[in-house]
């Protein structure tokens, strides 16, 4: 039986950065990284539109969603976005940033795999193989894999979450956990598209495509950014960031259009320009479209100068606070990430060990830990693998 001083279980952006600070901080330890996929790094690749959007400069404990909001704190600290952007310098790979502290690679996303490769020499990485369980033993453990049982000191549980499985995600890491007697707080998709029933969909589906600047409040919580309507409902990174709050059955209220101030516009308009049609006045500060679709019952004609104080104050109302309640989300299957996981309570937070099982270490979007669209989850994946590293190196 092979016997290796540690095991990364997932080839995913926490494995692979786990391995190459390995390599950097203990490159005497033999180190193993194992995969089910045929490949590495894929949500990495697909990641920003084939761009990678590798950190965010805004990153701090606050952006990202667990039942214990502090935990992320220590291993954010003990590898920042700074230090991220240092190593891509370093590879010479170029990039920008986009908005609100995105940062992405001026080409493609595989330079940020090819960097991690690189970076990871030394450590042997084997695709293609089934993790089946992982049993605690004396000074170690034994994984069972597809292709037969090994041992080692340490293990690192990888495996990522439920998300995307088309790109190979798979829910075996919650099972080892479970198997292990750790707590899972509950899981869910996070970072997706919501769905709506037929009543609303009508409204959707015939301006899928149009995309707009929207705050979106589940909640108390509020986030402003662009909206898109589709053939399901609604999408783009206002709706992804607000479907990480959304609970079923929960009101989500939509301002179409933030800062236009409509209901002073309307009765501006009602003595200024009278025989201007409602729909031309909501053009104003919508999508051509949409104003349309919003102006009434198919009405879109009717004449600002006949419309009474309650119906501008009703349509302001539609634009400004259009509540509307999501029936679902379009599920793991377009997910970005996986909501809950590992419970924190059962990991030391500087180190991501296993409080009860001594040399296990759980790192990535298997813990429960999620951070905001933009870069957060990268962020979260490079610290927290950094963290289990540094504390293996030492030993």
């Amino acid at each position: 039986m092979e016997n290796w001083d540690v095991v990364i279980l997932g080839a995913g952006a926490a494995g692979l950065f786990c391995g190459g600070s390995l390599r950097e901080l203990a490159p005497h330890l033999r180190v193993l990284l194992l995969d089910h996929a045929s490949r590495a790094g894929e949500k990495i690749r697909i990641s920003g539109g084939g761009r990678c959007n590798f950190t965010n400069l805004a990153t701090q404990p606050s952006r990202f969603h667990s039942a214990n909001p502090r935990f992320a704190a220590s291993a954010l600290a003990g590898y920042t976005p700074e230090d991220f952007v240092a190593l891509v310098e370093r590879a010479g790979i170029a990039w920008h940033e986009k908005t609100a502290g995105q940062l992405f690679c001026d080409g493609k996303s595989t330079q940020i795999i090819g960097m991690l490769h690189r970076r990871m020499a030394g450590v042997e990485m084997r695709l293609g193989v089934a993790v089946e369980g992982v049993a605690p033993r004396p000074n170690g453990f034994k994984v069972s894999t597809s292709s037969g049982a090994i041992t080692a000191s340490r293990v690192v549980l990888a495996t990522g979450g439920k998300s995307i499985p088309k790109m190979g995600a798979s829910p075996v890491g919650y099972a080892i956990a479970e198997s292990l007697g750790l707590r899972l707080t509950e899981t869910r998709p996070g970072l997706v598209p919501m769905t709506f029933a037929e009543q609303d969909l009508d409204l959707c589906r015939p301006l899928a495509g149009i995309s707009v600047e929207a705050t979106v409040t589940v909640g108390r919580t509020s986030f402003r950014d662009a909206l898109l309507f589709t053939h399901r409902g609604l999408s783009g990174p206002v709706i992804l960031q607000a479907s990480s709050l959304w609970l079923p059955g929960q009101p989500v209220v939509i301002d179409l259009a933030p800062d236009a101030g409509l209901a002073a516009r309307l009765r501006e308009a009602r003595g200024a320009t009278p025989r201007r049609a409602v729909a031309t006045v909501l053009g104003s500060v919508l999508p051509e479209r949409l104003a349309q679709a919003i102006a009434g019952d198919g009405d879109s004609g009717a004449r600002i100068g006949a419309m009474g104080n309650a119906a501008a104050e009703a349509l302001a109302a539609r634009v400004h606070r259009w509540q509307i309640r999501p029936v679902g989300t379009e599920g793991y299957r377009t997910a970005e990430v996986t909501m809950g996981g590992v419970d924190t309570r059962d990991l030391d937070a500087r180190t991501l060990q296993v409080r009860k099982v001594p040399g296990l270490h759980i790192i990535g979007e298997l813990v429960d830990v999620t951070g905001w669209l933009g870069g957060y989850n990268f962020q979260w994946a490079w610290a927290s693998a950094h963290a289990a590293a540094k504390a293996i190196a030492a030993g």
